[in-house]
C-alpha cells in the first residue's frame, strides 16, 4: 500500500514530464562546501524536462569539483516515479537528492521518508538568499510545520491559444467555459476546424487533476472536509465540475482521454488546435522554432473560469529538492548542492524554460510569464493532504467511465463517494 501510495501521489504531478532542454542550459554558479576528506558522489533523481533540466543541470555542473562528483543520469517521469520508491523502500537508497513536488510531500514526510530541511535551511538562508523564495512555495513544501522540500519552480496551468487566429474571428482570450465553447464552435465553423480545444485527459494523472481544478474554479469544498474527514462528492460542485469537463467533448478529438500533455502540445504544433490548458512548463516549447512552424502564433493567458465569477481553472504544482531519510551522505554537504541550484543566477538562467520560485528574478523575457502569475492569482486554494493522493487514485476509474459515456453524473457521484470513503477508513 506504501508503495501505491508513493506512486499516486508522484504521478499526480507529472507536470511538465517529457520535454527536455540539454545540458547546454547548466549555468555554473558558486558552490562553495566544506570538501569532504574523501571521494564523494552525490547522485540526484529528477526527471528530464525543459522546466527542471536547467536546474539539475546546473547542480551537476556547478558542484562537482574538489571530491564531489555530482551524478545526474537522464530519465524520463515514469522512470524516476519508480525509482523513487525504490530507493525510498528500505533503509538504504541509490539516490541522495530527489525531486518532490507539493502533492507529494505530505505523504513521503508523514511516512518519514524525507529528512526534516529547517535547521540547514536556517544554517544556509544569508549564504544562498534563501529569503528570496516565494513564501507560498516553501509552505507547499512544508508538513506539520517542518519543512521537506527547497523549492526550485513552480507550474501552473496555463491557456495557449492561436492568437492568430483569435484576432482573424473577432475572438478574446476566453474567460469562463461557456465562452470557450462559444470560441470553439466560431473555429469550427470559420476555420473547419474539427477539434479546436485540446486539454489533456489521459485517464490516469491528467484525468484527476482536470477535475479537481474544474471543483476548485466552484471556490468549492476540497475532495474531502478537512476537519470531518468525510469526502464531499455527493455535493452539487462535484456534478457541475463533471458536466462541465463533459460539455467540452464537442470541441475535443474523441480520443482526448487518451492525451497527455505532449499529445496536446502535439495538436498544438501541427495546427489541429486552436486552444489548449497545460502545466506552465510546456510553454516555452511552443515558442521554438525547431518545434513548431507556429511557433510565433501562440498567446498566453489564464485559464478561463469554469463559471463567471469563480475561479480560474487552474491548479499549482510547485518542484523542489529533498533529502531522502537513508542518504549515507553528509545531509550538511547535500544541502549546500541543492542551495547553490535554486541561487539567484541558477534561477535567473532558468528563464523562460521556467517559472522560478525567486521572487527576485526577472521574467521579462517569458512569452508566459504573465499568464502564470494571473493563473496563479486567479487560480483556487490547493488542497495538500498526505491522503489527497490516494483518493484521487481511487476516483480515477469513475472519472474515466463519466467521460467514457459509461456512468451518469449521479452514478459518477455516488461512486466516487464510496471510493473516498474506503480511502478515508483506511486512513484511520
Amino acid at each position: 500500500m506504501a508503495v501505491g501510495l508513493l506512486a499516486a501521489s508522484l504521478a499526480l504531478t507529472a507536470c511538465g514530464a517529457g520535454s527536455r532542454t540539454g545540458a547546454a542550459t547548466a549555468t555554473k554558479v558558486a558552490c562553495d562546501f566544506t570538501n569532504p576528506a574523501s571521494a564523494t558522489t552525490i547522485n540526484v533523481l529528477a526527471y528530464n524536462s525543459s522546466a527542471v533540466d536547467p536546474f539539475s543541470n546546473t547542480m551537476v555542473a556547478s558542484c562537482t569539483h574538489d571530491n564531489v562528483t555530482v551524478k545526474h543520469d537522464p530519465i524520463d517521469f515514469a522512470g524516476q516515479l519508480e525509482k523513487t520508491t525504490a530507493t525510498l523502500a528500505g533503509d538504504s537508497g541509490t539516490y541522495d537528492v530527489v525531486e518532490t513536488y507539493t502533492y507529494a510531500i505530505p505523504d513521503l514526510a508523514s511516512r518519514g521518508k524525507l529528512a526534516p530541511l529547517d535547521d540547514l535551511y536556517a544554517k544556509n538562508k544569508d549564504k544562498y538568499a534563501l529569503g528570496d523564495l516565494d513564501p507560498n512555495t516553501l509552505k507547499s513544501m512544508t508538513y506539520d510545520g517542518k519543512l521537506y522540500g527547497l523549492p526550485m519552480q513552480s507550474q501552473l496551468l496555463v491557456m495557449a491559444y492561436r492568437k492568430d487566429l483569435f484576432d482573424k474571428n473577432g475572438l478574446t482570450p476566453p474567460t469562463t467555459f461557456e465562452e470557450l465553447r462559444t470560441d470553439a464552435k466560431k473555429l469550427q465553423e470559420a476555420e473547419g476546424m474539427k477539434y479546436p480545444v485540446a486539454l489533456p485527459l489521459l485517464s490516469t494523472a491528467d484525468l484527476d487533476t482536470a477535475f479537481a481544478a474544474a471543483l476548485g474554479s466552484q471556490d468549492s469544498a476540497f475532495f474531502v472536509n478537512p476537519d470531518t474527514k468525510k469526502p464531499n462528492f455527493t455535493q452539487e460542485p462535484t456534478a457541475k465540475a463533471l458536466e462541465q469537463l463533459k460539455s467540452l467533448l464537442p470541441y475535443m478529438d474523441p480520443q482526448v482521454t487518451t492525451f497527455d500533455q505532449p499529445k496536446v502540445q502535439q495538436q498544438l504544433y501541427n495546427g489541429k488546435a486552436a486552444v489548449a490548458v497545460m502545466f506552465s512548463g510546456r510553454m516555452n516549447d511552443l515558442v521554438q522554432q525547431k518545434n513548431t512552424k507556429l511557433y510565433d502564433k501562440f498567446g498566453f493567458a489564464a485559464p478561463p473560469a469554469v463559471f463567471e465569477g469563480g475561479k480560474a481553472y487552474s491548479t499549482v504544482s510547485t518542484d523542489g529538492w529533498s533529502i531522502p531519510f537513508n542518504t549515507k551522505v553528509d545531509k550538511d554537504l547535500l544541502f549546500e548542492v541543492i542551495g547553490a541550484s535554486v541561487s539567484q543566477e541558477a534561477s535567473q538562467a532558468s528563464v523562460p524554460a521556467a517559472f522560478p520560485a525567486r521572487t527576485t528574478v526577472d521574467q521579462s523575457a517569458s512569452p508566459y510569464a504573465a499568464a502564470t502569475k494571473d493563473s496563479l492569482a486567479k487560480g483556487p486554494t490547493k488542497e495538500i493532504q498526505p491522503y489527497v493522493p490516494a483518493v484521487s487514485e481511487a476516483i480515477r476509474p469513475v472519472l474515466a467511465n463519466y467521460m467514457a459515456g459509461k456512468i451518469d453524473v449521479g452514478e459518477a457521484q455516488s461512486q466516487m463517494q464510496a471510493a473516498a470513503e474506503k480511502v478515508m477508513a483506511a486512513q484511520k
